[in-house]
C-alpha cells in the first residue's frame, strides 16, 4: 500500500487538485490548469502523479438514487453464528457480485457487518432479504433499518 495523504508530503497544490476534481471529475486539464494558477503541463503531470500514487482511484458519475427508481435504502446489520467457519469469506465473495448492495463493511461491536442496500420499494426490499440474505448459509442476524430520509450522503474526502 502506498503513502497516506498525511504521509505523502503532498503540497497545497497537489491537495486543492484533490479538491477540485473530487468536486468535477470531467473538470478538463485547462480549466483545472486555470484553477490552479498553473500552465497546463504542469497541472497535467501532477494529476497523473496523483493517479499513479494511487490516491485517484478513478472516475464516476453521482447518480440520483430516486431518480434511478430506489426509494429504499437499507442499513443492514449482518451477524454470523461461528466465525470459525468458512461462511464469513463466502459471505464476503458473493456479496461483491451484489449490485443492489452498494456498500459492505466487516465491522467491530455486535453485528459482524454492515451493508448499505438499495431496493425499489419495500415490497422488493423484503424479497430481497427473504430471496438473497436469508439464504446464505451462517447468517444467524439480519437487523434492518431504513432510511426516512438522506440528510447527508457524499463520497468526497475532507482534503
Amino acid at each position: 500500500m502506498g503513502k497516506t495523504l498525511a504521509e505523502s508530503g503532498l503540497d497545497e497544490v497537489d491537495r486543492s487538485i484533490l479538491r477540485l476534481v473530487q468536486q468535477d471529475g470531467r473538470m478538463s486539464n485547462a480549466r483545472l490548469a486555470e484553477a490552479l494558477s498553473l500552465s497546463e503541463t504542469p497541472s497535467w503531470r501532477r494529476l497523473k502523479r496523483l493517479e499513479a500514487e494511487g490516491f485517484i482511484e478513478g472516475y464516476q458519475a453521482n447518480l440520483s438514487r430516486r431518480r434511478m427508481g430506489f426509494g429504499v435504502l437499507a442499513l443492514v446489520q449482518i451477524s454470523f453464528g461461528n466465525h470459525a467457519s468458512d461462511a464469513p469469506a463466502r459471505f464476503e465473495e458473493a456479496i461483491q457480485a451484489i449490485p443492489e448492495v452498494l456498500s459492505c463493511h466487516n465491522v467491530t461491536g455486535e453485528a459482524d457487518y454492515f451493508l448499505q442496500i438499495v431496493a425499489p420499494d419495500l415490497d422488493a426490499y423484503g424479497r430481497f432479504v427473504s430471496e438473497v440474505l436469508r439464504g446464505m448459509p451462517g447468517i444467524t442476524s439480519i437487523r434492518s433499518s431504513l432510511s426516512l430520509r438522506e440528510v447527508k450522503a457524499s463520497t468526497r474526502l475532507p482534503v
